[in-house]
């Protein structure tokens, strides 16, 4: 009877799970595979719980190494000027071209869905990204790559007190294009009274056709 009893379970685990690919796999038929809506209330609270078991599950007893202060802050600053800006924003908001744009959305990382997690989530996050979203992992798997999530994690604390100069300080760290670049160095010539280079110009034939 005990074993009749556990081939029933399977069946029904079996059949649930059937169940519910068909149902994921009619939702993105309907739904399409489009990033532009956003994750329903009901996928948010479950994805987030989802990640919330498998990151405690990992790693629920780590502690931040690096101890706190205005030094730990600034290196975390930097570290997320360079790598983190271009999806988050230098203030932490999201608000940006690529942050808008992925499923789902950059988060407001100064918000409590954000500041409410532990250290060794964000360190995880940080480490090992999320499947399934936008964010990457960016583990080396290197101490000295830790030390930099760390830092990271500091800052991320420190967002909803980000000043408006540690934003204008974060500005000029932030990745340029070779474009950006080229004006930057076109601008400095300028300032310093050296020959800026012209624009391309427009050069006629004989016949008054342009070349």
């Amino acid at each position: 009877m005990k074993k009749r009893s556990i081939v029933e379970l399977a069946v029904l685990v079996f059949v649930v799970a059937i169940a519910l690919g068909i149902l994921v796999g009619v939702y993105f038929v309907t739904a399409g595979v489009s990033a532009r809506p956003q994750p329903s209330a009901l996928e948010t609270f479950v994805a987030r719980s989802m990640r919330g078991i498998a990151i405690r599950v990992r790693g629920h007893n780590l502690t931040n190494p690096i101890p706190l202060g205005d030094n730990a802050v600034a290196e975390g600053r930097a570290h997320f000027a360079d790598h983190c800006s271009s999806c988050h924003g230098n203030d932490g908001s999201g608000n940006t071209e690529m942050g808008r744009g992925l499923y789902p959305r950059a988060p407001d990382m100064r918000l409590p869905a954000t500041q409410n997690l532990s250290d060794a989530e964000l360190f995880h996050i940080i480490e090992d990204g999320v499947r399934l979203t936008g964010m990457p992992a960016w583990g080396t798997g290197t101490q000295a790559g830790e030390e930099e999530s760390w830092h990271l994690v500091l800052f991320i604390r420190h967002l909803p007190r980000i000043t408006p100069e540690e934003i204008e300080q974060m500005e000029g760290l932030n990745p340029k294009s070779p474009e950006e670049i080229r004006q930057q160095i076109e601008e400095e010539k300028f300032l310093q009274g050296g020959d800026v280079t012209p624009p391309p110009s427009t050069v006629h034939n004989e016949t008054g056709a342009h070349e």
